[in-house]
């Protein structure tokens, strides 16, 4: 073997190499657990709602429910200060890993057990829990991957947990419709429940994060108002934050108005659970695995900027494709471009959004800080998709409506391109990325 052959196999072995050390590895396992959640009361409630004849305004209102994620930013600091009693023991990242999953698991299976044709009122109620142990869930997921990651695996390690959040919500979202199809609703997403002891098995083998940083000891009312004040009051303290903030808030709108009616667009255009199973969940777990591997590269070799500029159009431009779908009609070949290439883009946008939205995070208050970023990233889009979406697509057709959703996604993409231009992205940076600036500087220009 000569040594160019030997050169070449080093190079694929150490662009292998990151995921496989033990930080990327736990990313991936806290992804599987992050991800169920998400999927118990999304698509896959979705669907159980308008297979028990729910009507559209009724089904998309229940993404109310998602709101719930965006208001963990105001429980966040408990996570970050608040010592459990006697589990404290254990460290305060382990032991509020081992509570939020608990509590999880009895969440998913109390709406397990509700009957959305006989009770609406009992099942808004169950998801807006598991929307509330989800979030907790979250909260301390979040916290623990960044504070276990180096800067320099930030990369990888957002591209390994995407790769867990897609297996996690896939996965239990194809178990609870196999499961559904010949046992029922309910023992379809009691099975699901466990999908929360990955994250707390890798907290417990794991430990506390090495980089975590304690600030103060939360005891008198002063201090427990600095644990509540201090993240935002750090955040918005730096240069361009409010602009940041605003990219945040607005980047995801088409995303996510589109995301959270594609089961309605099956259903409607008569798709059968098997054909959903198959296309939706298998087709579009393999799409977005080869988005986030995608994605890896890229934000490897372009840097941040670049990368995530890319992602925020190709997020964009997906939704025209399920435009496309509608226009067609009841189409596998159309159902599989459509899902393959939103997930793709989802899966590429997955990795590098949330590697930049880490790294804008204080290793002091991550929690509380990479609540508010996760929070604010979909608020605008679960809203309108909660408020507006079900009404109008009954006013205006699904075409044109993904048509609305791709022209959503314009100001995001805009602003952030700006925010380069202008050197806001770097301004605005924690200590969670500091030698982000290092890697950016390495990319050619």
């Amino acid at each position: 073997m000569d040594a160019q052959s030997i050169e070449q196999r080093r190079g694929v072995w150490d662009a292998i190499k990151p995921y496989f050390e033990k930080e990327s590895l736990a990313s991936f396992a806290l992804g599987l657990s992050s991800g169920f959640p998400y999927a118990m009361i999304g698509a896959t409630l979705t669907t159980r709602l308008a297979q028990d004849g729910i009507d559209k305004k009724t089904v998309t209102a229940f993404t109310l429910a998602f709101l719930v994620y965006n208001l963990k930013v105001f429980w966040a600091w408990i996570i970050d200060g608040v010592r459990l009693p006697v589990l404290g023991n254990m460290g305060q990242r382990v032991s509020w890993m081992m509570v939020c999953g608990l509590f999880v698991i009895a969440a998913v299976l109390n709406l397990a057990f509700v009957d959305p044709a006989a009770d609406i009122s009992a099942t808004v109620i169950a998801a807006v829990l598991v929307g509330v142990a989800g979030a907790s869930f979250d909260i301390v997921i979040d916290a623990y991957r960044i504070e276990t990651l180096k800067p320099y695996q930030l990369g990888t390690g957002s591209g390994m947990s995407q790769y867990g959040w897609r297996i996690g919500s896939a996965g239990a979202g194809a178990l609870a419709l196999v499961i559904s199809a010949r046992h029922g609703w309910s023992a379809g997403y009691a099975a699901c429940a466990f999908f929360a002891l990955p994250a707390m098995l890798t907290a417990m083998l794991l430990g506390e994060p090495e980089r975590r940083k304690v600030v103060v000891e939360k005891r008198g009312v002063v201090e427990v108002w600095n644990s509540i004040a201090g993240p935002f009051a750090e955040f918005f303290r730096r240069n361009g934050a409010v602009l940041v903030l605003t990219f945040i808030l607005v980047h995801k709108i088409g995303d996510t108005l589109a995301n959270l009616t594609f089961r309605l667009l099956f259903d409607d255009l008569k798709f059968s659970n098997d054909e959903i199973a198959l296309y939706d969940v298998g087709l579009g777990f393999w799409a977005y695995l080869i988005g986030v591997f995608i994605g890896g590269v890229a934000f490897a070799k372009m840097g941040l900027k670049r990368s995530v500029l890319i992602s925020l159009i190709l997020m964009g431009a997906s939704n025209l494709s399920f435009a496309a779908l509608a226009a067609a009609g009841h189409s596998n070949w159309g159902m599989a471009g459509a899902i393959g290439f939103e997930n793709i883009a989802s899966g590429y946008g997955g990795v590098v959004v949330i590697a930049y939205f880490s790294a804008l995070c204080d290793l002091r208050y991550t929690a509380a800080q990479y609540a508010l970023i996760s929070a604010a990233a979909s608020v605008v889009g679960r809203l309108l998709t909660g408020t507006t979406a079900g009404a109008l697509i009954e006013a205006m057709g699904y075409v044109n409506f993904y048509l609305l959703t791709t022209v959503a996604a314009l100001p995001g993409i805009v602003l952030f391109w700006w925010m380069c231009r202008t050197g806001l992205v770097d301004q605005a940076m924690g200590t969670a990325a500091e030698d982000t600036a290092e890697l950016e500087a390495d990319q050619p220009s």
